[in-house]
């Protein structure tokens, strides 16, 4: 943290924050300096400091031989010696000889010599700047934010995302303090070593024979919840649960017809249903959900090792609500197309083939998250608001300080994971069915479905048949990420009615749209049938859609990124080596 204080015969202090791996004391000389309305920018007072500790506060004492007037803007300048003294400052404070405190916010990194102007806190829109200095302040800002973060486009069609190469080619203020916390390669290789894998590998090759060999790992990472998912999950309920409250609870629908290429009939699941109801009128009673795969057919499966076969299903799965209100399953189509050798399982079918059908289903729900849920609907998204935010509003703004506190590090991770997880032969490539372009081809078909309202979070209920909590006991995803929903709704309410009186002054206000523009010209990739608007024009809309920028980096990804249960693995598989639907 950084502050000072400033003014006619005032006390001052500051402190800073020296970068990552760096020595305890700063090398460089220090200045800060002031600018008042009374004052020209030649006219500046400044205090030196040597040798500042990191998570220091420093103070001082400034004399002035005259009043400064209202305090403008803070100067801060590091002379930068032949050693490596990078320096975070996060803000200053000023006290004028008045007694009243300034607060000027910096958060960034000062690397070299270059100055770095500080607008006091409060947010403000264009409008209100009148003077001239903090308008140019205001446009230089945005001008070099445009210079540091730029689009580029990693893939035909995605949403476009940072142009950097690698974590280091970030702007320094968004970097992580340290890379090695979110190094995906060397956390995989700790957590090889951590389970003892690396020691029995060679045993298995590259895949195990029994669930018993699941269970040698596992007790390295027992607690709680994984050892009462590793004792249930070849149950039924705890299959059907994990639709709900899983970590993808965004795919079960309440079913009002069967498909016609999912040729379930009432007799085949006729000892499943507990009402003496046949399947039609359990449909008619709401009774039925569905969870289809349908978007993973037709995806290439992972070929990066010629000598390993990986295959990948699009199954369809049928879920019944019992008289105890537990989502079971009570068909299942491994693949899209019926026929003789793509058969309709059933509980009743023997208990190894029945297990395998559920397996099939949770690799491809896990497919479907990574590469859908997870990467492109919460990361991706988010990356997309971030830079649009960073290049079209300054930090003054006061829509700037709402969101940065939610997308700040989402840059940096997406990077990290574009340079060591997703890359050609990354990671992911190496240990997933969709890895060698089956990924890029599952986001390329999620972005024709991705939508604005779709990511309006309690919409995608009333969408889907699930919105009513009677009707769908249970579904806590709904329930809780409604409440974080409302409370975020709630907050952002309050923010943007403060600073916009009405709709007019929200159409007036060009830095916001062209946010807007830029999401949904780079992100969204100009398409109109996305249903994101390119401008806005009332606070209404201006407040749901700010809630969704929030909740998306915040509520939803948590839900489906702390929620993953892989510690078991043998319940949601990565990849499967064997065609198994073919041996029945």
């Amino acid at each position: 943290m950084t502050c000072l204080r400033h003014g006619r015969k005032a006390g001052g202090y500051w402190a800073a924050q020296n970068g990552r791996s760096r020595q305890s004391q700063s090398c460089g000389d220090r200045s800060i300096s002031a600018l008042g309305v009374a004052r020209s920018p030649s006219e500046e007072i400044s205090a030196l400091s040597t040798g500042l500790p990191k998570h220091q506060i420093d103070s001082y004492d400034v004399n002035v031989s005259e009043d400064l007037g209202e305090i403008l803007l803070v100067k801060i300048e590091k002379h930068k010696y032949w050693y490596e003294d990078d320096w975070y400052c996060k803000h200053i404070t000023v006290r004028t000889p008045s007694g009243e405190y300034l607060e000027f916010p910096c958060y960034r990194w000062i690397t070299t010599d270059k100055e770095i102007i500080l607008r006091e806190g409060k947010a403000k829109l264009a409008r209100d700047d009148r003077i001239p200095i903090l308008k140019q302040h205001r446009r230089k800002e945005l001008e070099e934010r445009q210079k540091k973060y730029r689009w580029k486009e990693w893939h035909p069609g995605f949403p476009l995302s940072i142009d950097a190469h690698c974590h280091s080619d970030l702007p320094r203020d968004i970097q992580f303090d340290s890379e090695k916390g979110v190094d995906f390669i060397l956390n995989y290789s700790k957590a090889m070593e951590n389970l003892f894998v690396n020691s029995f590998m060679h045993m298995f090759q590259s895949s195990w024979n029994d669930f018993a060999d699941f269970e040698r790992i596992f007790v390295r990472i027992s607690n709680t919840i994984s050892e009462y998912v590793m004792q249930h999950w070849q149950e039924d309920f705890m299959f059907g649960y994990q639709f709900l409250n899983g970590c993808n609870p965004v795919m079960i629908t309440k079913c009002e017809a069967i498909p016609e290429n999912f040729p379930v009939t009432s007799e085949m699941v006729e000892c499943s249903l507990e009402r003496s109801l046949t399947l039609e009128e359990e449909l008619e009673q709401g009774n039925i959900y569905i969870v289809n795969f349908k978007m993973l057919d037709g995806v290439s499966a992972n070929k990066t090792d010629p000598c390993t076969m990986q295959y990948l299903a699009a199954p369809i799965c049928l879920l019944y609500k019992n008289p105890k209100n537990k989502i079971v399953p009570i068909a299942i189509q491994i693949n899209q197309t019926p026929g003789p050798d793509n058969p309709i399982f059933l509980p009743s079918d023997a208990k190894y083939d029945w297990l395998l059908a559920k397996i099939w289903v949770r690799s491809s729900d896990f497919h479907i998250h990574q590469t859908v849920t997870h990467l492109l609907r919460t990361h991706l998204l988010s990356e997309v608001f971030g830079i649009a935010m960073y290049r079209q509003l300054p930090a003054v703004h006061p829509v700037f300080k709402l969101l940065v506190p939610h997308v700040r590090f989402t840059i940096a991770i997406n990077t990290k994971a574009r340079e060591q997880l997703i890359c050609e032969c990354g990671l992911f490539d190496k240990a997933n069915a969709t890895g060698g372009g089956g990924h890029v081809e599952l986001v390329l078909r999620s972005m024709e479905h991705l939508t604005y309202d779709s990511l309006v979070f309690p919409q995608t209920f009333k969408m889907k048949g699930m919105d009513n909590p009677e009707d769908v006991p249970y579904y806590f995803y709904r329930d809780d990420g409604t409440k974080v929903w409302n409370a975020v709704l709630s907050f952002v309410t309050d923010v943007v009615n403060i600073y916009y009186e009405d709709d007019e002054t929200i159409c007036e206000d060009a830095e916001l749209q062209a946010f807007v523009k830029d999401v949904f010209v780079y992100g969204m990739r100009d398409n109109k049938d996305s249903g994101f608007p390119k401008d806005i024009s009332t606070r209404e809309k201006l407040i749901e859609y700010l809630t969704i920028v929030i909740f998306t980096a915040s509520g939803q990804h948590a839900a489906v990124n702390f929620g993953q249960l892989v510690a078991v693995i043998s319940q949601i598989l990565m990849s499967v080596y064997d065609n198994l639907q073919l041996h029945y």
